[in-house]
């Protein structure tokens, strides 16, 4: 690759992945209590989260403002998660099954929002936590249009493994089209934490008009806005955050595996194809890179590593210094994350093939100690 074809491809892979997060803000702080938190029902769906509820819910009850109920919806848990939420208040919806058609999480949702009679409702994943002012924030955001307010929480990244969700991360948010610039967004939601009223959520379907969608909040978000409701989406920032796979590397390649393919059949064209040229941007300076080094210590040119050894060595800086700028603004991701992209870039080559392999040949993904198949429609889900 020429230095001036190299050039070119690095500035349209820039701009085009700088345009899909240009819209990226983070929820703002909440004015004032002004007594709403009492309407807000919070419905948790949780499976085997007894490790990670209880942050969640000491988080809730050091709110500012306080709601008037958290139920957790045992989903088929075998590591004592009920007792766990009982013990901190929480009330206990189980689930001995999900019916046919179903996915797990929708279900879950789908059973905790009838069990619950606030006049708000806020989804919470089992890994989030909420900043003590986050929930006035949610709520002046959701005062403004109304409709369904959906947050990527900040990505807390503890071990080394962790750092390997880092292009997935970035991926997966700029082909959401959620914080892109254009006023053409499909819309989309982030299931980690969602807040809307429950008239709206009766008038869009619930989450039974996304029952059968391996990514519900993608499903949830597209019945708002056939319903006519609007869909907005923030960035978590210092209020609402969430370490996503603690349980090992299996569990990380697992939950990606899940879902990077799916989400990808589910991206808008124009947003697909901006996050495709970026990371094959970073691919081509990669291996670029790699090539051209590997050829300056042999003594002599290596395929494919055309143009200068300083001019891959810029790129290879451009590249990682964006990666950074991005990753800086999602999630605590280490230094030396950027710095050696092509490691994470890996990673997230191999996981979305594997992912598309299962999603399109094998047509079934397994989460949670559930096989979740794919063959007849977006998700039909049935117990391990």
């Amino acid at each position: 690759m020429s230095t001036a074809l190299l050039v070119v491809l690095l500035v349209i892979a820039g701009v085009l992945g700088h345009r899909q997060l240009a819209g990226l803000r983070p929820v703002p702080r909440g004015g004032p209590e002004d007594g709403r938190g009492g309407e807000v029902s919070v419905v948790v769906p949780a499976r085997d989260e007894a490790t990670r509820l209880p942050a969640l819910l000491t988080s809730l009850a050091t709110l500012e403002s306080a709601v008037a109920e958290v139920v957790v919806v045992d989903d088929g848990s075998s590591d004592g998660t009920a007792e766990v939420a009982r013990a901190r208040g929480a009330r206990v919806l189980p689930v001995t099954a999900v019916p046919a058609g179903w996915t797990g999480k929708a279900h879950a949702c789908h059973l905790g929002a009838q069990a619950t009679t606030g006049r708000i409702l806020l989804f919470l994943d089992a890994d989030t936590v909420l900043a003590p002012d986050a929930l006035d924030g949610l709520l002046a955001l959701h005062q403004d249009r109304g409709g369904l307010v959906s947050v990527q929480p900040y990505h807390q990244v503890e071990r080394p493994y962790e750092q390997l969700s880092a292009y997935f991360n970035v991926v997966s948010l700029m082909g959401s089209g959620a914080f892109s610039d254009s006023e053409r967004r499909r819309p989309m939601a982030f299931g980690p934490c969602l807040l809307t009223t429950r008239a709206d959520y009766e008038r869009a379907g619930g989450h039974a008009a996304a029952r059968a969608n391996i990514l519900d909040d993608a499903g949830l978000a597209a019945a708002y806005a056939q319903a006519g409701l609007p869909v907005r989406c923030f960035a978590g920032g210092d209020l609402v955050r969430m370490r996503m796979y603690p349980g090992g590397p299996r569990q990380l390649a697992e939950g990606w595996t899940k879902n990077i393919a799916s989400g990808a059949s589910q991206a808008a064209t124009g947003p697909a194809v901006a996050a495709a040229v970026w990371v094959a941007a970073h691919f081509a300076v990669a291996v670029g890179t790699l090539l051209s080094v590997a050829g300056a210590v042999a003594g002599s040119p290596v395929p494919l590593s055309s143009g200068s050894l300083v001019a891959w060595l810029l790129a290879w800086l451009g590249a990682a210094l964006q990666l950074r700028w991005f990753l800086h603004r999602i999630g605590s991701f280490r230094w030396w994350t950027w710095a050696v992209f092509p490691v994470p870039l890996l990673a997230f080559g191999l996981l979305f093939a594997r992912s598309l392999v299962l999603t399109y040949l094998r047509r079934s993904v397994r989460w949670r100690g559930r096989d979740v198949e794919l063959a007849r429609g977006p998700a039909s889900t049935k117990d391990a």
